[in-house]
């Protein structure tokens, strides 16, 4: 890992801290250079409750509601969720292996939560994202290329297309491209 002031073992500064039981070690000499961009809203379309924290912390009542039931035992996680407010959460230290790109494949290597860092930004394929979730990204991805050797981004769909659709097709990938210091190299998988 390269230095970068505002990362302190893996967790971000800035980012609200909220420790995932869901995480364990990545692979000895790995090297984080993967961003994959996910989508999620819990109960599917409705934004700003709790239960996206529930899932994430291993506390999830999936009896709450009926729209969680298949939910019941699922054990992820994801390294950042960036709320449609623009708020950061950060579950579990990028130096660890979050449990967010499930069974995936990017150029050739599989298993992409092994160098990958999972971004979730609370929303769906169907609703367009917010100007605070791109104000948050354009501060947290450049920092994550300063702190990791991070070659691509790219969206759940990509890794997984057979299984995903996230972040989807309302995602704006050219606001990421816009963002100065991110080279366009990294957006191969969606180019201009």
């Amino acid at each position: 890992m390269r230095a970068d002031a505002d990362f302190d073992d893996g967790w971000y500064a800035p980012a609200q801290r909220r420790d995932s039981p869901h995480f364990d070690a990545r692979p000895p000499g790995c090297s984080i250079d993967l961003i994959v961009m996910h989508a999620i809203s819990l109960p599917a379309g409705q934004f700003g409750g709790r239960y996206i924290d529930d899932l994430f912390l291993g506390r999830l009542d999936t009896a709450a509601d009926p729209a969680l039931a298949d939910l019941a035992g699922l054990r992820v996680s994801a390294h950042f969720l960036v709320r449609r407010d623009g708020a950061l959460a950060q579950y579990v230290s990028c130096a660890q292996r979050a449990w967010h790109a499930g069974v995936s494949s990017h150029h050739g290597r599989t298993r992409c939560n092994d160098f990958s860092i999972g971004i979730e930004l609370e929303g769906s394929d169907h609703e367009a994202f917010e100007a605070a979730q791109y104000a948050t990204l354009a501060r947290l991805l450049p920092a994550l290329c300063r702190a990791y050797p991070i070659r691509d981004i790219v969206g759940h769909s990509d890794i997984a297309p057979q299984r995903k659709t996230d972040p989807g097709p309302c995602f704006d990938w050219a606001a990421l491209r816009r963002i100065d210091e991110l080279p366009p190299a990294l957006f191969g998988a969606h180019p201009d």
